[in-house]
């Protein structure tokens, strides 16, 4: 079975990231054919200084190998550097009705962030991600549930391009997490974890002392009781969601474990299992960045892997399309 999932070189990774896409990545390679990408073309769609984007595509990938990516199981590459990426993104174009992109949910919230730089690329960019996931034969898509939507729309467009060229393309499923699908912000946790919001944010690599003082000040409920409780408690709910994630116990039984005790007790705990859970996690991140020419070829080598899948899908798409 093989598997496509992609990450923008955006910035440092959160929990949220981790907890929701990469955690399933590195279950997923141990039994599956894994491709994944770091999708820059799509971080072009909002506000970015292209000084900075090569390292912050080095970045992303010194990330996901850190986090457990294993060049060995997986391909490992950056979306620009497979043309075939942009080429089936607009003969996708082709098949997609508009209303099918206006109604995107993250269409709605960017448009309105970013209202003075509303471009084409924002509203297509559910397009492109179809490319991605469709150029690979992909069966399963393991996003978080933010990304739920735009792997739906993938299985439409592929079914429209199949149903008016022959049978092409796999319609993939999305897979989310039982639990963790949608880590929500430390400071609001009736929205999502954002690095737009970067107080709200526990970064995958923040230091020990960073991760005790978030977790502290992040927001609770009315209260002491710890206690899973998603209406009532979200706070509450959200940091319990979190500790389950990172120490491998049941919410009943962390309930347990901190009954007739306060919040103060359990987030000095909860705390203490993220810097365990992540400690080894930034001493291989330090390591890769002391070796970028190592970081690069895996990158290189990845895209060979990846050219030579897309390259083959391409030539039955353009046979089908009549692109000779």
């Amino acid at each position: 079975m093989r598997i496509f999932s992609g990450i923008q070189p955006t910035g440092a990774l959160h929990i949220g990231n981790y907890l929701g896409a990469i955690k399933q990545f590195l279950e997923l390679q141990e039994k599956e054919e894994c491709v994944f990408c770091i999708v820059d073309l799509h971080a072009m769609t909002i506000p970015y200084d292209p000084r900075t984007l090569p390292k912050n595509v080095l970045d992303a990938a010194v990330c996901y190998l850190a986090s457990g990516i294993d060049p060995e199981k997986s391909i490992l590459f950056v979306q620009s550097q497979v043309t075939e990426h942009t080429e089936l993104a607009w003969i996708l174009n082709t098949v997609t009705p508009v209303g099918d992109l206006l109604r995107m949910t993250q269409y709605k919230e960017k448009s309105r962030q970013f209202q003075k730089d509303l471009n084409a690329g924002l509203l297509n960019y559910p397009i492109l991600m179809a490319a991605d996931i469709l150029l690979y034969q992909t069966e399963v898509v393991p996003v978080g549930q933010d990304q739920q939507q735009h792997v739906e729309l993938a299985r439409t467009i592929a079914r429209a391009f199949n149903h008016r060229f022959g049978p092409t393309f796999v319609e993939p499923r999305v897979s989310l997490p039982k639990t963790g699908a949608k880590i929500l912000s430390l400071t609001d946790p009736k929205k999502k974890m954002s690095k737009s919001v970067p107080p709200s944010c526990l970064y995958l690599f923040d230091e020990p002392e960073i991760i005790e003082k978030k977790i502290m000040a992040a927001v609770t409920d009315l209260g002491r009781e710890i206690k899973f409780d998603p209406i009532k408690k979200p706070g509450i709910a959200n940091l319990l969601t979190v500790y389950s994630q990172f120490s491998g116990l049941a919410i009943p039984k962390i309930e347990k474990k901190f009954r007739n005790k306060g919040y103060a007790d359990f987030k000095k705990s909860l705390a203490q299992v993220i810097i365990e859970a992540l400690e080894p996690l930034r001493k291989k991140r330090k390591e890769l960045l002391s070796r970028e020419v190592y970081v690069r070829e895996i990158l290189s080598q990845g895209a060979k892997k990846a050219r030579s899948i897309a390259q083959s899908t391409m030539e039955e798409v353009r046979k089908k399309t009549g692109l000779v």
